[in-house]
């Protein structure tokens, strides 16, 4: 398949993924969201770790703000900062602003949360596939975040409802698998955590 096709392939699937989202009802989006939520807290992964890197929902992603009033975790929510991610602490009681595409996300005077300190990461996508491949948004913001150094031995769990976990997606040479993706129907794709998972 040459560049070109491929490209309106992925932007296709995008666009067709997101619409079939948003076209949910909301109780429909509030159950299945729940439902991921009740996974995650009986998944090994999430149970053992301190610091989770999440998201706010935008435009009817699977809402995991339930899990944030549990004060057994520390949460970290990004800004988007020229195009890269900058990780901050949030608290139940902070406030929120919107952010570049209208994004929910912390003030910048929000503490800044270190790679060092994450112990878990929870990816927002379009969707996902059964071998943990991850379409986003278009923009490469988690790409580029995930193939830092200090970021590619992280955990992530791809967070999607389960019409948007599909056979196969479109994927670049540099795309990397995420260790697992959760939908409403429970975790659907583990990998078993392996340095050699990472080339770079």
């Amino acid at each position: 398949m040459d560049i070109v096709n491929h490209q309106l392939n992925k932007a296709e699937l995008r666009r067709t993924l997101l619409k079939t989202r948003q076209s949910m009802c909301v109780q429909e989006w509030r159950e299945k969201s729940d439902r991921i939520c009740s996974h995650l807290q009986n998944s090994t992964l999430f149970s053992q770790a301190k610091t989770i890197l999440a998201y706010f929902s935008f435009r009817q992603e699977p809402d995991l703000s339930p899990l944030f009033t549990d004060s057994k975790y520390r949460w970290g929510f990004p800004r988007c900062v020229d195009k890269s991610l900058r990780w901050h602490i949030w608290q139940p009681n902070n406030s929120i602003q919107s952010g570049a595409y209208g994004i929910p996300e912390p003030y910048p005077d929000a503490p800044i949360l270190d790679a060092a300190e994450v112990d878990l990461i929870l990816v927002p996508s379009v969707a996902c596939d059964y071998q943990g491949y991850r379409l986003g948004y278009g923009g490469g913001y988690y790409d580029r975040l995930l193939s830092l150094p200090q970021w590619q031995t992280k955990p992530t769990i791809g967070i999607v409802f389960e019409f948007a976990y599909l056979s196969q997606i479109p994927i670049e040479p540099w795309d990397k698998p995420l260790q697992a993706v959760y939908t409403e129907l429970v975790m659907r794709h583990n990998l078993i955590f392996r340095k050699d998972n990472f080339p770079y």
